[in-house]
């Protein structure tokens, strides 16, 4: 046995360094010459395949026939919730937007207390009004009211001592008489005059003007020098405005009456800030208004520092919505003269596919899709794609 393998060793070893190359260009002959034969039997049996569909094609006519099926995408339907918005275009706005006014007549402006973009409180003062005049009318009146308060003073020692002479039986009862009568006069007067003091006094504080709501100065109309009234032809002289409690107003238009009530669930989408906020008609107005022919509804809204009155906003309006309903693109819904209707593929038991034409009812629709209230039923296989040129009965191909 040790001299049988050693015999092999040496033999491989002989083959590996002459015989390597010629057992190799061997290998190469044989792969070419099965190639070739493999060739020739593709050709054989091509041809062979080609000359056997012929002869079927003649015996079976629906071969052809799925060859040339119409090749389509189809969808399978199912029932779900499908809801209806009206989409109108709203704005934010503020519950709480105040006009500052004086408590007087107004006037010229000597001093003002705050800028645009300030936070005041209730009781802030806003601005000083010239009060020279009004100063002016408190100090006559004061001296008005010594003066009233002196004569008063003489007219009562009169009076006292007019009284003690009658008691006396001195004198006569008329000189008494019109001694009281002009104490009680100077008496209304001196009443008349502390109330012209507190009248004017009273207007004195008007001068100054406070303000009685708490938010933050929007707009102020009006400078040092100029008149303040609260408000002029071009509207309010200073604005005050409470963010911390929003809403977003819409106008709806009357046709809408009937459906959009208060309570309504609505989408408030302020594209600028990328936000959509979910709430209900918080308000309706009860009037149409006769320029734009729609009445008003109010959206309450959480407070959101990003929101500012006036900003635009994309109002939709819950006004229909179904939970099982059948809903298709609203593109592969044609008409003809008597009906609307989409294409199914059916498939049969042979294997083959069909398309078939169904009438169906439509319903509500929003974005691209459509209601489909009747005509279809769960599970039905929908043609999306190629519906355009295909009839009723013709064979199909469905892409994967």
């Amino acid at each position: 046995m040790k001299i049988i393998l050693t015999l092999l060793t040496l033999a491989l070893t002989f083959t590996a360094c002459g015989g390597g190359k010629k057992e190799k260009q061997a290998q190469i002959e044989a792969l070419q010459k099965e190639l070739t034969t493999l060739q020739n039997d593709k050709e054989k049996i091509a041809l062979k395949i080609t000359e056997t569909e012929a002869k079927l094609e003649k015996l079976d006519t629906t071969i052809t026939d799925r060859k040339n099926a119409k090749l389509v995408s189809a969808d399978t339907v199912y029932s779900g919730d499908f809801s209806h918005y009206i989409e109108l275009q709203g704005k934010i706005d503020a519950d709480n937007i105040s006009y500052i006014s004086p408590r007087g007549l107004g006037g010229q402006v000597q001093q003002i207390f705050v800028k645009k973009g300030d936070y005041i409180k209730v009781g802030t003062p806003i601005l000083r009004l010239d009060d020279a005049i009004v100063r002016q009318n408190v100090v006559a009146a004061q001296k008005g009211l010594e003066t009233i308060r002196v004569q008063q003073a003489l007219a009562k020692t009169l009076y006292d001592r007019q009284k003690a002479l009658w008691d006396q039986n001195i004198g006569a009862e008329i000189q008494v008489l019109q001694a009281k009568a002009n104490v009680d006069a100077l008496q209304t007067q001196l009443n008349a005059a502390q109330e012209g003091i507190k009248t004017a006094q009273e207007q004195l504080k008007t001068s100054m003007v406070y303000s009685n709501v708490a938010g933050y100065i929007d707009d102020i109309n009006v400078r040092v020098g100029e008149l303040f009234a609260g408000a002029t032809g071009l509207g309010p002289q200073i604005k005050v405005i409470n963010t911390s409690s929003l809403k977003a107003t819409v106008n709806i238009p009357e046709n809408y009456m009937n459906r959009i009530t208060k309570g309504a669930t609505v989408q408030v989408i302020v594209a600028d800030l990328n936000r959509t906020i979910n709430g209900n008609i918080t308000f309706t107005s009860m009037n149409v208004d006769p320029n734009q022919r729609g009445f008003t509804a109010d959206i309450k809204i959480p407070y959101d520092a990003a929101l500012k009155p006036n900003q635009l906003a994309q109002i939709r309006i819950l006004d229909y919505a179904a939970n099982s309903a059948i809903t298709v693109p609203i593109n592969i819904v044609q008409s003809d003269e008597n009906s609307k209707y989409l294409f199914i593929a059916e498939k049969s038991s042979n294997g083959t596919i069909t398309a078939v034409k169904r009438n169906v009812q439509v319903g509500a629709f929003f974005g691209d899709m459509v209601e489909i209230k009747g005509g279809l039923k769960n599970a039905d296989l929908i043609i999306t794609q190629g519906y355009q040129n295909i009839y009723d009965g013709q064979l199909l191909k469905l892409t994967n």
